[in-house]
């Protein structure tokens, strides 16, 4: 799968998050660097199964999130980082360049 690929499926894949839990921002991760030690879920004040969403690679978008980043602090691996409405979009310009670059445009 190429880069642009995988930019355009995590893009569909994100729309799924509720766009108020992306606007105040919301914890994504890096699924290749968790081990599933599962201290991100025990750390979660809500006790969101945080661990799930990570060994998956996906942003957590449990409704019950309180967005207060807890699990990014406690994780040792860095696998969970914040992502703000910044971020996506810049993400968005990005994937829109790429395609018009791939495409000829």
């Amino acid at each position: 799968m190429s880069f642009l690929d995988a930019l355009r499926k995590r893009k569909k894949d994100e729309t799924a998050v509720p766009e108020a839990m992306i606007q105040l921002g919301r914890v994504v991760a890096d699924a290749s660097r968790c081990v599933q030690c599962g201290i991100c879920g025990y750390n979660c004040p809500v006790g969101i199964p945080v661990r799930d969403y990570a060994r998956q690679g996906l942003p957590v978008s449990d409704a019950a999130c309180i967005s207060c980043g807890n699990c990014v602090n406690v994780c040792p691996r860095g696998t969970l980082r914040w992502e703000t409405q910044a971020h996506v979009i810049v993400m968005d310009r990005f994937a829109t360049q790429m395609g018009e670059m791939a495409s000829g445009d």
